[in-house]
């Protein structure tokens, strides 16, 4: 009875193969573990900047209302960062020969945009609307945490898309009056929320073409 053999290029085939039964395993491992690591949900995400800049000290002691510095976020999808000249509306005459502030006034001499690096980041497949969410009357510190209380900014929230849902089907925890966007720590009374969504008419689409587009 003639035996049958397999064609030689099946070698190379079943190489394959046992590559991917012996490291498909591994591979799995691997990605739920970077899948809980602050690099991948950005939890506690805390870049350097190239000027110190503490929200602590700015939007906490001194008050300064978030839309000073991110001026488009009630008319815009992306919350805009502060050019050179908005910090020199201050800091012309406070601290004004302050070494830490040199950049500034460099990208102010020059022209030329302050490279701040982006804290807060989606994925480039997840459409987010900042004026949408603003002009809803969402408070600022739902997704960026107490900014007023850190002097080195860091993202607070996961910004997952489990996160994103559940506020979606439900955000009557977030929803304030629009006088309140900006405010920190604000406590809201019992059943505000749920009110102001009625009056409102706010209801958060939950379809998939909402985020992805």
């Amino acid at each position: 009875m003639p035996r049958f053999t397999f064609p030689e290029w099946t070698d190379t085939l079943k190489k394959w193969i046992n590559l991917l039964v012996l490291g498909a395993p591994v591979y799995l491992v691997a990605l739920v573990a970077y899948g809980v690591t602050p690099e991948a949900i950005r939890i506690g995400y805390q870049p350097d900047q190239p000027v110190p800049y503490s929200h602590a000290l700015h939007a906490g002691e001194l008050g300064i209302d978030c839309r000073y510095c991110h001026s488009t976020v009630e008319r815009a999808g992306e919350a805009a960062v502060p050019p050179a000249a908005v910090c020199m509306n201050c800091h012309s005459t406070v601290k004004k020969d302050s070494e830490l502030l040199l950049p500034i006034r460099a990208a102010f001499s020059e022209n030329l945009p302050v490279h701040w690096t982006r804290v807060h980041d989606v994925p480039d497949y997840v459409y987010f609307n900042h004026e949408a969410h603003v002009n809803a009357a969402v408070g600022c510190e739902t997704c960026h945490g107490r900014v007023d209380q850190m002097v080195k900014v860091y993202q607070a929230k996961s910004l997952t898309m489990t996160w994103c849902v559940d506020c979606h089907r439900d955000p009557s925890a977030y929803i304030r009056p629009i006088d309140q966007i900006t405010t920190m720590g604000y406590e809201a009374p019992e059943g505000e929320g749920a009110r102001l969504m009625t009056e409102r008419n706010i209801h958060p689409p939950i379809n998939c073409s909402t985020c992805h587009r």
